[in-house]
């Protein structure tokens, strides 16, 4: 429903009325105190006054029963590709993300070096590979017109619905400097402090810092190792040297350990990175399981350390359980099992007759079950895996049917059912695996982590793994969650961990609270129905590729810098979003 327009829109000569009112709705203003009812008036793209208004307006609504929040931030998403063809960052927006943090996990898709055009296909391929993009989509739906990281984010300018902040990615420093060298090779002193310098020049046009990963799970559209995870210690301190020179950046890391535990070198290198920059440092993401509880306290171990050094490290953890889809006929997560990504890497034929070998399958599931498969042992429970899409006659009615109970019928060990159910389908198959860490014990390990100083909620990869997970509407699900659900905490502290929390930590200036003077990222919704609707595939990106998508259940409206982008889950055209730069919309956080 469209607000309606005032019978009042004038005000006596010389009073400027207000854009839009908003009346008697339940305000929770981000900053984790109690709820309170008003009304809230946007005049220019500001909150202008809270309270009982009387002041005229150009158009009000009544919002009795509804609860008013600061626009959600998301502190780790992919979409700095998809902004181009889809400025509403859907399902983001839909799901109330106002601001989006883009250009992590070393990955972006600026610099690229001028004198090097076939860097711009290697990074087409990269992001394809590292982060589950379409290669269609980015081949075809982005204009690819810089090289400079301020050229492109000036491309972004005016053209967005979200307000949208980058990292610089340390692959595509290494890339343009090194150019193929960057991946197994060291650069000259020269290069380095090329490399610095590219880097003052991405934060002097607004990037937020620097982000890097030395994951064992990260490799290129050629297989290898991606750039940055070739470089050594020195390198990395000497660009997070660098960022501490500017205003208002961070870092934002990825190692091994991030899946699993932390090595003592690791949080080592964290905390040294932090404290050379006097910055924070993030990471993705802290994945908390009851039934590995020394998880959780060795990955902190890295944020205390850091206190005492000068830095401060902060996890990332997801406040719901994500589904992902897998498939042994494309790569996933699967392939990242060790040992695994030979095998399925093979053509199909092949890939059949060497899954179809026991003695294979014997390896692959010890390899899959033992220490050095990390967090990824999840995956290795294939009875609890549910059948999704099927496509041959030989399926038929196998679709939302757990594996457990098809294999026993067969007589068959969980594996070697999924196999045959793939092999029938040409490996085309959609598995859901059920999550094995949904129990008491686990969400209670949740709650009670939330409470850390350094752990803050995010870690959607939004934008990113598009065909196999959609987690953008964690926003949604968590707070219907705390509302009708589980009840882990209250609705003022939900909103608070994701308005206030992500805007103080990337020190967003006049953002992530309704405070009056601060900018108008608002969402509207009802308390009765918020949640996020089932992910389903959808075939809406550039060259028809598909992606999982999911509606948006009781969000009324969504407003970015005052101008209404989303009412009633459909965006309304506006491109109301601001691209976010360094120091001018940024402040220094300081980590002592």
């Amino acid at each position: 429903m469209r607000p309606a327009v005032s019978q009042k829109a004038q005000g006596e000569k010389g009073f400027v009325v207000l854009d839009h009112l908003i009346k008697g709705v339940t305000v929770v203003d981000g900053s984790g105190g109690p709820a309170f009812i008003a009304d809230v008036g946007i005049r220019d793209g500001r909150i202008a006054v809270i309270g009982e208004v009387t002041e005229p307006a150009r158009t009000t609504e009544d919002a009795s029963g509804l609860v008013l929040a600061p626009g959600f931030v998301d502190p780790h998403t992919h979409y700095d590709a998809q902004l181009f063809w889809d400025p509403y960052a859907t399902p983001s927006l839909n799901h109330g993300v106002t601001t989006v943090a883009g250009g992590n996990c070393g990955f972006t898709l600026a610099p690229l070096n001028p004198a090097r055009p076939e860097d711009a296909d290697y990074t087409r391929r990269m992001m394809s590979k590292v982060e589950g993009m379409s290669l269609v989509a980015l081949e075809e739906g982005a204009p690819w017109s810089w090289s400079s990281f301020g050229e492109y984010l000036d491309a972004l300018e005016g053209r967005i619905a979200v307000n949208a902040g980058f990292m610089v990615g340390h692959c595509a420093l290494r890339r343009y400097v090194m150019g193929p060298d960057a991946v197994g090779g060291q650069p000259s002193p020269e290069q380095l402090e090329e490399m610095l310098a590219l880097l003052h020049d991405a934060m002097e046009s607004g990037a937020w810092g620097l982000s890097t990963t030395q994951s064992s799970t990260h490799s290129d559209g050629d297989g290898k190792p991606v750039a940055s995870r070739h470089a050594k210690p020195a390198e990395l301190l000497a660009l997070s040297q660098a960022v501490g020179d500017h205003e208002g950046t961070q870092i934002e890391a990825i190692v091994a350990g991030c899946l699993d535990q932390f090595s003592d070198d690791e949080i080592d290198l964290f905390v040294e990175m932090s404290a050379a920059a006097g910055r924070p440092l993030n990471w993705n993401v802290l994945t908390i399981d009851a039934a590995v509880p020394e998880r959780v306290p060795r990955q902190l171990a890295a944020s205390e350390r850091a206190r005492k050094a000068g830095g401060r490290i902060v996890a990332l953890t997801m406040p719901i359980l994500t589904p992902m889809n897998m498939s042994l006929g494309t790569f996933c997560a699967l392939n990242l099992i060790p040992g695994w990504g030979e095998v399925l890497g093979l053509p199909v034929p092949e890939r059949i007759a060497k899954l179809r070998d026991p003695v294979v399958r014997r390896e692959m599931l010890r390899r899959a079950d033992s220490k050095e498969a990390g967090v990824f042992r999840r995956l290795a429970d294939f009875g609890r895996y549910v059948i999704g899409d099927t496509y041959s006659e030989e399926n038929e009615g196998l679709t939302g049917r757990v594996v457990r109970d098809i294999a026993a019928e067969r007589g068959q060990e969980p594996f070697e059912c999924i196999i045959e159910i793939c092999a029938n389908d040409g490996m085309r198959t959609v598995l859901w695996p059920m999550p094995t860490d949904n129990d008491p014990d686990s969400w209670s390990l949740r709650q009670e982590t939330w409470r850390h100083e350094d752990v803050m909620l995010g870690g959607s990869d939004a934008g990113a793994h598009l065909d196999r997970m959609c987690g953008a509407p964690y926003t949604t699900r968590f707070i219907g969650d705390c509302l009708r659900g589980r009840k882990l905490t209250t609705l003022e502290q939900a909103v608070k961990m994701l308005t206030d929390d992500p805007a103080r930590l990337f020190g967003l200036r006049e953002r992530g609270r309704i405070v009056e003077g601060f900018h108008a990222d608002l969402v509207l919704f009802d308390p009765d129905r918020i949640d996020a609707g089932k992910a389903t595939l959808v075939h809406d990106l550039p060259g028809d590729s598909p992606r999982l998508d999911s509606k948006a259940i009781g969000i009324t409206a969504v407003w970015v810098n005052g101008v209404e982008a989303i009412r009633g889950d459909v965006v309304s055209g506006a491109v109301p979003g601001k691209v976010l730069r360094s120091g001018r919309d940024t402040r220094t956080v300081s980590t002592k």
